[in-house]
């Protein structure tokens, strides 16, 4: 069987703030997010919430390396990631 495939995304909340995370599915995981039955406590009560950046990275273990570098990133460093002018890529 197959491992499945997933992807970083970035979360912009209502009051601008970013949120990063990993999935599978994102408009799923982003639903979650919105319902409050499963979603990241951090983003209750700050929507509404779009995904800003979402890009499929490979399998748990590098999605996870991924996230917890651009956790990492400064905030001027992910706007640059998600306006294109710094890729994910690099971050490996």
């Amino acid at each position: 069987m197959a491992s499945p495939q997933f992807s970083l995304y970035i979360v912009r909340c209502a009051d601008g703030k970013l949120y990063t995370g990993i999935a599978t599915d994102v408009e799923k995981r982003l639903a979650e997010h919105v319902s409050g039955s499963r979603g990241a406590k951090y983003l209750r009560g700050k929507g509404p919430l779009v995904v800003v950046f979402s890009e499929a990275v490979g399998d748990r273990a590098l999605a996870s390396q991924l996230e917890y570098r651009v956790k990492q990133l400064s905030r001027v460093q992910k706007l640059d990631l998600i306006e294109g002018r710094r890729r994910l890529v690099d971050l490996q």
